[in-house]
C-alpha cells in the first residue's frame, strides 16, 4: 500500500498557511500551493513541502538539489535553503508531528488509536491488537515494524520500526481515507525520542515490557525508561495498559497520571491476568480474567511470551471498551507473526524457526520454552548487529549458551562496526557455558553448520533479525531473508543426505 499524497480535507494549503501554522514570517510565494509534505529528498513528489530535518550524519538541506529535482516548492527547516523559500523553525523535527497533522486534518483524532512500547513484543503486541479490533467489528489499520496495511488489504513493508512524523500522518490519513474507524500502531522509543508520534492522539498506550536495548542511543536504562514513560500522559492519551511482571512496568504503573489497567501473566493482583497457560510445540492456550469477565483464548503461534503480548493486547481493547469475547476471538485468529518463532517446513523431521530474539531478555523470555519441547539438541544461529549496545553483546552469547547444545556466531548486519570484533564480544559471553560453540562467519554457511545432521526431536533457530530482509555491510547492502535461507539449508541438506526428512 502506498500511503498516498493526500491534502487536508478542508481545501488547498498554502506556503503562507504552512507559516501561520508555525507561527513564523511568510516567505516568498506564499500564495503557493502545497500538495503535501515530506521529510526525504528521494521520495518528494512535485508540489511538496520538503521538511529538511538536522541528522546526526547529514542535514536534510544536504539534498536540497535532490528535492528540487524531484518538484518541491519550499522547505521548512532551521537555516535558510540556497534555492528554495523557506519557513524557518528553530526545531524542525520538533514541528514535523504537529504540522503534518494539522496538513492532513488531524486523521488520528477521526480514529481510535491503539498504541504499543516496550522493548520486547511490541510487533506481536501490535498484530494481535489489530486482529482484536477485526474481530470486535472494527475497520482497523495497522503500523507495526513489519507490516503497514489498510482495510483495501494492500500492505508494504515498512522501514523504520515507528515511521517518521510525515509519514505516519499521512498514512493515518489514508485509514481514514479509506473508511478504517481504528488503528493499531507501534511505537519505538526512537520514535518518542524523534518525535515521530508527537500531535498523534492515542485512545490507550500498552507497554508490554522493558529490558536491556538500545543503550547505545538512549545512554542508560533510566533515560530508556523516561523516555518510554514520557508517552504515558494525558495530552497524548487517555489511558494506559502496562505490564506488570517486570520491575519498570509496575514502577510505570505506580507513577502514571492516567487511569492504569495492569497486566500480569503471574500476579493476582493485576487487573488482567493469564492462567491455565499451556504452551505446545504447536499452539499456546490460556484464560485470560478481565474486569468485565473471563474469556479463553488459544492461539496458533509459539511461547510463553506470546501469552503476554496477547494479555496486553486484550486488555487494551477491553480499556477502549470492546468486548473481551469478540476480541479474544479476533486475537485467536493471528496465525503467526513474520520473524517471531516462525517455523520453516521443508519436509524434515526436526524443528526450524527463525526468531527476532535479538537481546538478552528476549532469549531469556524465549529460549527456555524452546528447550522444553526439544528432546534433542537445540542448535541457535546467533549474532550482534551493528551499531547497537556493545554492552549487551556478551549476554546475547552467555544466555544462548545457558541454554543450548550448540552456539553458532556468526554475522547480522555488522553496519560500520566490524563484524569479527561484533562475533568476538558474542564469542566471549558464549564461550563460559558449557555449549558447543563454533565461529562460521558467513550467515549462509552457518545455517547450513547449524541444520547439518539434525534428526527427529532437534530443533534449530535462526535468531537476531526476525523478517528483516537485508544485511548491511559498511555501505554494501546485501538482500538476505533468514526464513528463505533455512528453508533452502534445509532442502539442501535433506537432498544431501545430511538432515532427516520426515
Amino acid at each position: 500500500m502506498r500511503s498516498g499524497h493526500l491534502t487536508r480535507a478542508t481545501g488547498v494549503v498554502t506556503l503562507g498557511d504552512v507559516a501561520s501554522f508555525l507561527g513564523r514570517d511568510s516567505p516568498p510565494d506564499a500564495a503557493r500551493p502545497v500538495r503535501d509534505v515530506c521529510d526525504d529528498s528521494r521520495a518528494v513528489r512535485p508540489g511538496d513541502l520538503y521538511l529538511a530535518l538536522p541528522g546526526r550524519v547529514h542535514h536534510g538541506l544536504d539534498f536540497e538539489r535532490d528535492a528540487i529535482e524531484r518538484g518541491a516548492v519550499a522547505v521548512v527547516s532551521d537555516r535558510v535553503a540556497d534555492r528554495l523559500p523557506t519557513v524557518v523553525v528553530p526545531h524542525p523535527r520538533a514541528v514535523a508531528g504537529p504540522l503534518a497533522s494539522w496538513f492532513h486534518g488531524r486523521p488520528s483524532s477521526a480514529l481510535e488509536v491503539f498504541g504499543v512500547t516496550g522493548t520486547n513484543g511490541k510487533t506481536s503486541t501490535t498484530h494481535f491488537l489489530h486482529a482484536g479490533l477485526q474481530g470486535a467489528g472494527r475497520t482497523a489499520g495497522l503500523v507495526s515494524g513489519i507490516a503497514i496495511s489498510s482495510s483495501d488489504g494492500t500492505a508494504e513493508r515498512p522501514i523504520r520500526t515507528t515511521p517518521e512524523a510525515t509519514v505516519l500522518h499521512r498514512t493515518l490519513a489514508t485509514f481514514v481515507h479509506n473508511g478504517c474507524d481504528s488503528a493499531a500502531v507501534e511505537v519505538s522509543s526512537h520514535a518518542v525520542a524523534e518525535h515521530r508520534v508527537d500531535a498523534l492522539d492515542f485512545a490507550v498506550l500498552a507497554f508490554t515490557n522493558l529490558g536491556r536495548d538500545h543503550l547505545d542511543y538512549h545512554g542508560t536504562m533510566e533515560n530508556y525508561f523516561a523516555v518510554k514513560a514520557s508517552l504515558f500522559d494525558p495530552e497524548r492519551t487517555r489511558s494506559a495498559v502496562v505490564g506488570v511482571d517486570d520491575a519498570w512496568g509496575r514502577r510505570l504503573a505506580a507513577e502514571c497520571a492516567l487511569p492504569v489497567t495492569t497486566v500480569s501473566t503471574s500476579d493476582p493482583a493485576a487487573d488482567v491476568l493469564a492462567t491455565d497457560i499451556h504452551c505446545s510445540d504447536h499452539r499456546t492456550a490460556f484464560r485470560a480474567h478481565t474486569p468485565v469477565g473471563a474469556v479463553d483464548l488459544t492461539l496458533p503461534v509459539l511461547g510463553p511470551h506470546q501469552v503476554s503480548n496477547a494479555l496486553v493486547a486484550l486488555a487494551a481493547l477491553v480499556s477502549g471498551g470492546h468486548d473481551p469475547g469478540a476480541a479474544a476471538h479476533g486475537i485467536s485468529t493471528v496465525h503467526g507473526i513474520p520473524g517471531r518463532l516462525e517455523p520453516v517446513t521443508a519436509g524434515q523431521s526436526f524443528t526450524a524457526l527463525v526468531d527476532y530474539m535479538h537481546n538478552p531478555s528476549g532469549q531469556r523470555s524465549t529460549l527456555p520454552y524452546l528447550r522444553s519441547i526439544t528432546p534433542g539438541r537445540l542448535v541457535l544461529v546467533i549474532g550482534a548487529t551493528g551499531g547497537r549496545d556493545p554492552g549487551k553483546r556478551g549476554d546475547l552469547g552467555a544466555v544462548a549458551g545457558h541454554w543450548a547444545d550448540t552456539v553458532i556466531v556468526t554475522d547480522e548486519s555488522p553496519g560500520d562496526d566490524r563484524a569479527d570484533v561484533l562475533r568476538d564480544d558474542v564469542l566471549a559471553g558464549a564461550r563460559t557455558t558449557s555449549a558447543r560453540v563454533l565461529e562460521v562467519p558467513d550467515r549462509r554457511a552457518a545455517i547450513d553448520r547449524a541444520v547439518a545432521g539434525l534428526t527427529e526431536g532437534d530443533t534449530v533457530v535462526v535468531a537476531g533479525r526476525g523478517s528483516d530482509r537485508w544485511q548491511q555491510f559498511g555501505s554494501r547492502r546485501t538482500f538476505f531473508d533468514d526464513a528463505t535461507e533455512l528453508y533452502e539449508s534445509v532442502v539442501r541438506a535433506i537432498s544431501a543426505g545430511r538432515s532427516a526428512a520426515r
